[in-house]
């Protein structure tokens, strides 16, 4: 498609995204029965549907294996999201692409659970400890409009901090880095689809990738969909990984967040622009707030597929597991630094031990895409990678948290001139 027919198709994207956007100002009178009784009806009839066209790719458990073009498409969606940012921001304001817009990062702490099973017991689960954390709540990107216009989706990001041992990426010696969102499965299978999406965003015709008559994509469109509402809360959302880990040698998971607390902030009739950043501001200036880690262990290698990411893996065969609790401390995290400290930090889930190794295709291409777009970031907008430590204080914000670790100030990695993070 060349660049008339995006630009011709401009206004019929914005207009569909119009609509469903002026949908949502209705979903406070029937979202709650709709997710409760009908949701997991479609979604599962849509993932029937896709499962019916799937081949068997005869992987064994944890097995991956590279697509063709997996280089070429990793590039291209590298390259068409440098693009993107460049055309979009101003330096010194550049954001993420992905998971854009920062609800709040908030001190915490990742509790590992005292009676793990053996199987589940390696990386930072191999014993009870806790380990404390940045948690980092976001937008979908890859703009950062008000709260009440974006695409109805939340993502999680946990910077772990003391974690001994060697990395998979080295631009940071002592973290590990969970990264989940809403949705319950990706919006794209592989790096092949992924790039033909990104040529759609950044055309701003992001509806036709899923609609388009000679390359539909309408089960990956409707439960992408089924999945983005008017959230209450980041804290009361559960999120997903989408993709596998390993978990030891030769086991591969996926990961869960589930809060505890079944409680539900009230959406104002007149929500500000930023309401989900208030809303959890109001619920931790009261309370702590718990959320639990679980990962499902992959058991089926073809209903549980580790290079299509837009397969949920069914519970039924392998329910999720609580290995970790996530708790959240009273605290205010509000603040113009801490909102700052929270813009300049990567998260990229290769700061990873050997342990829990990303796995699949779309993992894979992360681990470039990731480092190398925050590179461009970082560098746009003259600030410097820090690795962080957990003992930063921020003017205005309360210090409750998970105390010091280290030496008390930001590991800072030095400038690398023929690399890039994310």
């Amino acid at each position: 498609m060349n660049s008339l027919s995006y630009f011709a198709l401009q206004p019929i994207s914005e207009l569909g995204i119009w609509g469903w956007r002026l949908e949502r100002r209705t979903e406070f009178l029937w979202r709650e029965q709709f997710d409760r009784y009908l949701l997991p009806v479609l979604f599962g009839a849509a993932q029937a549907v896709l499962n019916a066209t799937r081949q068997d790719e005869e992987l064994g458990i944890a097995e991956e294996r590279a697509l063709p073009d997996e280089e070429r498409c990793t590039q291209e969606i590298i390259d068409q999201l440098a693009m993107f940012m460049k055309e979009n921001w101003l330096p010194g304001g550049v954001q993420r692409f992905g998971n854009t817009k920062t609800f709040g990062v908030v001190r915490g702490e990742f509790r590992v659970r005292a009676d793990l099973p053996e199987n589940l017991r390696h990386g930072i689960f191999a014993e009870e400890r806790t380990f404390p954390a940045w948690v980092r709540f976001s937008g979908p990107g890859p703009y950062a409009p008000p709260d009440l216009y974006d695409y109805g989706q939340c993502s999680i990001g946990i910077k772990l901090m003391d974690v001994q041992g060697p990395k998979l990426l080295d631009d940071e010696r002592f973290t590990q880095d969970l990264i989940l969102v809403s949705p319950a499965s990706f919006v794209t299978p592989n790096v092949q689809e992924n790039a033909k999406l990104q040529r759609y965003v950044r055309s701003r015709t992001n509806l036709f990738y899923f609609v388009n008559p000679a390359d539909t994509h309408l089960l990956a469109g409707l439960m992408q969909a089924l999945y983005s509402r008017m959230h209450t809360s980041p804290l009361e959302t559960r999120y997903y990984s989408n993709v596998p880990f390993l978990l030891g040698d030769g086991q591969a998971v996926e990961y869960s967040l589930k809060p505890r607390s079944p409680k539900r902030t009230r959406i104002p009739m007149r929500a500000s622009d930023n309401y989900l950043r208030e809303a959890m501001a109001g619920t931790l200036a009261k309370e702590p707030w718990t959320i639990d880690f679980m990962v499902q262990v992959q058991t089926d290698p073809h209903r549980m597929p580790i290079e299509d990411a837009t397969v949920k893996w069914p519970e039924s065969i392998s329910p999720y597991v609580p290995v970790a609790e996530l708790h959240l401390p009273r605290q205010r995290f509000d603040s113009p630094e801490q909102l700052a400290f929270a813009d300049n930090l990567s998260y990229n889930p290769w700061h990873s031990l050997e342990a829990h190794r990303p796995l699949g295709n779309q993992n894979r291409a992360r681990r470039r895409m990731y480092y190398e777009l925050a590179a461009l970031r970082q560098s746009m907008n003259r600030a410097p990678h820090i690795e962080p430590t957990g003992a930063e204080q921020f003017a205005g914000s309360s210090p409750a948290g998970p105390g010091r670790v280290g030496n008390g100030r930001a590991h800072r990695s030095p400038p690398r001139p023929s690399r890039s993070r994310e």
